[in-house]
């Protein structure tokens, strides 16, 4: 279940009138409107809010001859400027005046559309905050990111907030007789995104005039709450899934491992006293490699089993240098299926179904086995396992030792893998044909796993 796409619709559904049932006994959402603009006009009475200079005082309903959308007859199109007594963005302090305590100044990164993230929170002194009045930050206001890779992440701020003020990046828009969480629903709706014209990779900023101006589905302010309490319900139960979906996936990870290490104990399939003794194989492969039968790591292995480190079994070498011939780059972003594939005039040529390890950078130790003929990636060695030994068992030991190689990588400036430690991997070596047995019965388990996987 994507339950990314379940909230989405969730709150799609909520602004479209569609997720609580009306009621026709709710105040009109036209008399809500009406009670929107007398309370802003009281506050500029007050002298605590000012008149847009772009509007005289006036009673009117905004009229939409073209809705975005279909609403119930009860709820009334307007803007988010009507509703709203402050919309504007924050600044930052003088050469970035900040004190060690004191005032929080929230920037875009500690915003986030669940709550206000207080890791790597800056402060201002009481002096610095009085001059900068205009961005206060109240209770129930709404955070909006407005430039940057986080545009569009926003948040309610808490009822029990005291204070606080916010940079450039973060604009606060300030409704009045509006539920906070639901303009919150609009602002995370597909709606607003469209409407603002926010993607994924976009880092424009949203222009203050296009917030105010947008288009703005109000419910009577009963219903607000009747949607507030279903979107509560149902974010609770997505959380639920989420979790749920997550411990799954942990614990299938965990049997994926525990499934391996029973395999290379010999404790996954049935032994044949018929196959071929290890020591045998071992023999053919190198006479003279140090070989052990049991050690502290691999005690009690089967009879006919043999232990010997990685080096033993393989090589990290590299491709023959080739030119003059075109060929695919065989680089860590091709092999994900992260980006087209570039192609070169020289390099080490690598054929098809080949091993490739990697030996630079975070993940050094993940193998690949290439879908065709190319030149080696230059953060790459070639694995080259002998054919005495079932290439897919190899990978396997490689695989339960993963974690290790990762946290035990060396360099400073860019991580490599360690290559001492692994060629002193101990590889467990059961007979080549149970080698054969033990590779398709993990294949099994591990393609219902795997599917378990896709379907959460």
């Amino acid at each position: 279940m994507d339950t990314k796409k379940l909230r989405q619709k969730i709150l799609d559904l909520a602004i479209h009138g569609k997720l609580v049932p009306q009621d026709p006994n709710d105040e009109p959402a036209s008399v809500l409107l009406e009670r929107i603009k007398a309370e802003k006009e009281r506050l500029i009475k007050e002298g605590k809010i000012k008149r847009s200079k772009k509007r005289t005082k006036t009673s009117d309903t905004p009229h939409y001859e073209n809705v975005p959308f279909e609403i119930p007859d009860n709820w009334v199109w307007t803007t988010i400027e009507e509703i709203c007594s402050k919309i504007g963005s924050g600044s930052t302090p003088k050469g970035s005046n900040y004190s060690v305590k004191g005032i929080p100044f929230f920037r875009s990164q500690n915003v986030y559309n669940d709550k206000l993230v207080y890791d790597d929170i800056k402060y201002i002194s009481e002096e610095v905050h009085q001059k900068m009045k205009g961005t206060e930050v109240l209770a129930n206001d709404l955070l909006l990111n407005i430039t940057g890779g986080s545009l569009g992440r926003c948040t309610v701020v808490p009822a029990d907030f005291n204070c606080g003020n916010v940079s450039q990046h973060v604009c606060i828009m300030r409704s009045v007789l509006v539920e906070p969480e639901y303009f919150h629903a609009l602002v995370l709706s597909s709606y607003f995104a469209k409407s603002m014209k926010i993607t994924g990779s976009g880092r424009e900023g949203l222009p203050k005039y296009n917030l105010e101006q947008m288009a703005f589905p109000l419910p009577p302010l009963t219903e607000q709450q009747r949607i507030v309490t279903e979107i509560e319900h149902w974010s609770a139960l997505i959380n639920e899934i989420k979790q749920g979906k997550a411990d799954l996936q942990i614990t299938i990870k965990q049997t994926k491992s525990k499934i391996l290490n029973l395999a290379i104990h010999g404790k996954l399939v049935p032994q044949n006293p018929n196959d071929e003794p290890a020591s045998e194989l071992l023999m053919r492969i190198n006479p003279k490699a140090e070989i052990t039968c049991d050690n502290a790591q691999y005690t009690q292995l089967p009879e006919g089993w043999q232990i010997v480190s990685m080096q033993t079994l393989c090589n990290l070498i590299d491709g023959e240098k080739q030119s003059g011939i075109e060929r695919i780059n065989l680089d860590v972003k091709y092999l994900r299926g992260e980006r087209d594939a570039k192609k070169l005039m020289a390099g080490k040529y690598i054929p098809a179904n080949s091993l490739l390890i990697l030996v630079d950078g975070e993940n050094s130790g993940e193998v690949f086995r290439t879908p065709i003929d190319g030149y080696q990636g230059s953060t790459f060695k070639q694995l080259s396992i002998t054919d005495e030994m079932n290439a897919d068992y190899v990978l396997l030991v490689i695989n339960l030792h993963r974690k290790t190689l990762r946290e035990n990588k060396v360099g400073s400036a860019i991580p490599h893998l360690n290559k001492k430690l692994f060629k002193a991997i101990e590889v467990p070596i059961p007979p080549y044909n149970q080698q054969k047995r033990i590779v398709e019965a993990i294949n099994i388990v591990f393609k219902h796993l795997d599917t378990i996987m896709e379907s959460l």
